[in-house]
């Protein structure tokens, strides 16, 4: 027996290898437009110790929720931690009181990677792209 998903997690996924980097998540069932597909959970620090705590990773999985409050995602359990970047998503990410949700952008089908657009970020255009979208900016 298949073990139940957190309620958190509206949508079956699964996380395997990625084309676009390490590891992804993927959707296990078809995912309609517009639905919440799941939330990543984690360890509320201040901005500063995220800041800190990338320099000393390769991996980041940190989200800064507010300007003084950020996600620290690298001990979490969730699946969705391992959403990859795409330069044109399927999916987007949004802060709601304090919760990194994700939504679908699109209809979803089963084995489809599931990505997002994360805007800016601390690499401040020093690292590759490597989505291979359309029109893809190159750099993140």
């Amino acid at each position: 027996m298949k073990p139940a998903r957190p309620a958190y997690q509206k949508f079956d996924v699964a996380v395997q290898g990625s084309a676009i980097d390490g590891r992804g998540v993927f959707a296990a069932e078809a995912i309609p437009a517009w639905r919440k597909i799941g939330e990543i959970r984690g360890e509320a620090i201040s901005v500063e110790e995220g800041r800190i705590r990338a320099t000393r990773v390769e991996r980041v999985m940190m989200v800064e929720i507010s300007p003084e409050r950020a996600i620290d995602f690298s001990r979490s359990t969730d699946p969705m931690r391992y959403t990859n970047h795409s330069c044109a998503p399927n999916a987007r990410m949004t802060i709601r009181r304090g919760r990194v949700e994700f939504y679908a952008l699109r209809a979803i089908a089963p084995g489809e990677e599931m990505t997002v657009n994360y805007g800016p970020t601390h690499h401040e255009g020093r690292l590759a792209c490597r989505c291979g979208a359309p029109g893809c900016a190159l750099w993140l």
